[in-house]
């Protein structure tokens, strides 16, 4: 039950509660060094990134050498390969809660730092295991475990960085901000691709499967290195007044808000199952179904993801001059109409496979590109960061994290075609929300 408004209360987009009893919130500060916080969450995103995606890049290699093989189908081990990749979603939720927490009471640096120690830890468990050839179940166990503990980095990854992306910002920035939590999130999944399909062309199919797709977790621990070090000297976005108010239980930002916490789930559906569907699974998904080659198809992954992170400031500067219920139409209604017929065009080359990422990309970006600034945008300060990272995390795991695996069933049980309106209907359902969805882009924001 959301609590009636007060005096003392700084108050979100919908009415409700959030700020400290007894106390007004002060009005909010851009950084003194926005390009140096801009550096500081976006490094360290695009490590954080890239240690996650670098298992879906891998992921018919970790089926080879993780997963025993099946005499009767050769998709069983690709299909236990995406279901530990969903397992890691099922994390998300508990790492945007448990970091957002930390992120809502130690301050948003903290969390940061924290996130990528853990990243780069499990980066290292995913290169070091062992193959099922050598030690049996223990390799399938270690992977899920590794994977459990990228899934709650990642988690808390988003909360922390969201909050303090959208805080750095100065008055009327907050889009372009917001922005490079996917520019950085994009990044990470260029370099990840960009190497996954180096070494592929250096090493050929034998090295790969034999020992090279370790090499990219391996590099991602040391990366994790550098983006730690980098988040240290990051400014600090909590105001001091909430530092020095009361610290805001675990469930505070639940309990409190729960219409913030039900848009978020709502904003986010659609767009999560279209951007891992079109950035992560389609050159999955156009191997299984069309039979394009896999270096090709890494290929056009990896030219797609450059041209969609050069969309995202655009989108963002549009979003503060013209408001974000037109960038979230745009996309939502753009993918309901035109999701199907553009997977449905894909016809093995490589041309078509690049054009279909690219105008999914353009589509895309109307979500991507403001999501960090909505979410920030309906929680107060206090609890921004917790109230960010459940809802958010758990919608991703439920639609996001389970497109490879739906993609992939869908087709092994010869229904191929449910997939593109699948995502249609979610992508439509999403719209009806942007639609209710208060303006908040040019609404203050409290720090």
């Amino acid at each position: 039950m959301t609590d009636t408004p007060s005096a003392h209360l700084d108050t979100t987009p919908d009415g409700t509660p959030g700020g400290t009893p007894g106390s007004a919130v002060p009005p909010p500060l851009p950084s003194r060094r926005p390009l140096r916080q801009l550096l500081a969450a976006s490094v360290g995103n695009a490590v954080e990134w890239y240690d996650w995606y670098a298992y879906t890049f891998l992921a018919a290699y970790l089926a080879n050498q993780i997963f025993p093989k099946s005499s009767g189908n050769s998709l069983v081990p690709l299909l236990s390969t995406f279901a530990v990749f969903a397992v890691g979603f099922f994390m998300r939720p508990v790492g945007g809660l448990l970091m957002g927490a930390l992120a809502d009471r130690h301050g948003r640096r903290t969390a940061l730092t924290v996130t990528i120690l853990l990243m780069g830890g499990s980066s290292l468990l995913v290169g070091l295991t062992p193959t099922y050839a050598a030690a049996g179940v223990l390799a399938p166990v270690v992977l899920v475990v590794a994977r459990l503990l990228q899934g709650l980095s990642v988690g808390g990854e988003f909360a922390a960085s969201t909050t303090f992306l959208v805080e750095s910002a100065g008055p009327g920035r907050r889009g372009l901000f917001s922005s490079f939590q996917y520019v950085s999130t994009s990044a990470g999944q260029l370099a990840a691709s960009g190497i996954a399909a180096l070494l592929v062309s250096l090493l050929g199919e034998d090295g790969m499967n034999g020992w090279g797709w370790r090499i990219p977790f391996l590099l991602g621990a040391v990366f994790s290195l550098a983006g730690f070090w980098i988040r240290r000297g990051a400014e600090e976005t909590r105001s001091v007044a909430l530092r020095e108010a009361p610290r805001p239980r675990l469930f505070d930002a639940l309990r409190h808000h729960p219409r913030a916490s039900l848009l978020i789930c709502g904003i986010t559906a659609g767009g999560t199952l279209a951007y891992y569907t079109w950035t992560s699974y389609l050159p999955t998904y156009a191997e299984l179904n069309t039979g394009i080659d896999k270096a090709d198809a890494l290929l056009a992954g990896t030219l797609s993801l450059a041209f969609f992170a050069l969309l995202q400031p655009v989108g963002g500067l549009l979003s503060d001059r013209f408001g974000r219920k037109p960038s979230l139409l745009f996309f939502g209604i753009g993918f309901a109409v035109l999701g199907v017929p553009l997977l449905r065009a894909l016809d093995g080359s490589f041309l078509s496979l690049l054009l279909v990422q690219c105008a999914g990309m353009v589509l895309l970006t109307g979500f991507t590109s403001i999501s960090a600034a909505v979410n920030a945008e309906l929680f107060p300060a206090r609890v921004r960061a917790a109230g960010i990272g459940f809802p958010y995390s758990l919608t991703v795991a439920l639609f996001g994290g389970t497109a490879p695996y739906v993609g992939t069933l869908f087709k092994e049980l010869d229904l191929p075609g449910l997939f593109p309106w699948y995502v249609a209907v979610l992508c439509l359902v999403s719209s009806a929300v942007y639609l209710r969805l208060p303006e908040t882009a040019h609404k203050e924001l409290d720090r």
